[in-house]
């Protein structure tokens, strides 16, 4: 039986490899993810939503994944749908080694409409905010 193709092209065999590697992301499944990505999968593919496996990393706190996604060459700046950044995400799960692994490969705690700054404050994180400054003031000097 021949397979079908989805709305993006996609058959429904690829469409599937394509939502594991989000769920592989999600759930830190990194040796199964990264063998993938060390076969040609982008690092920073993204979902329907644009998110990345990056920004899916960081929110469910997989900073061996987020570190190994980031040496593959994975965007620290992507932004999703909803103006989300992997940083953002960090900051709200308040993950000070996945925040200090991202703002290190250069992430902008001023991205997005819900900036990792604009998360500090809308949740009064203030231990995140000291951290993001004295990034922030360091990357100036």
């Amino acid at each position: 039986m021949a397979s079908q193709h989805g709305p993006h092209g996609l058959t429904e065999e690829q469409q599937e490899l394509l939502d594991s590697m989000f769920d592989l992301a999600r759930d830190g499944e990194a040796e199964k993810l990264l063998a993938l990505i060390d076969q040609g999968i982008p690092a920073d593919l993204s979902n329907e939503q644009s998110d990345t496996l990056l920004i899916l990393a960081a929110y469910n706190q997989h900073p061996d994944l987020v570190r190994a996604l980031l040496e593959r060459g994975a965007e620290a700046n992507q932004v999703n749908d909803r103006g989300q950044t992997a940083l953002g995400c960090a900051v709200f799960r308040q993950n000070k080694e996945i925040t200090e692994l991202l703002l290190d490969a250069g992430a902008d705690p001023q991205l997005g409409e819900q900036s990792a700054l604009a998360v500090v404050d809308m949740f009064g994180l203030e231990p995140m905010r000291a951290l993001l400054d004295k990034h922030m003031t360091e990357s100036k000097g």
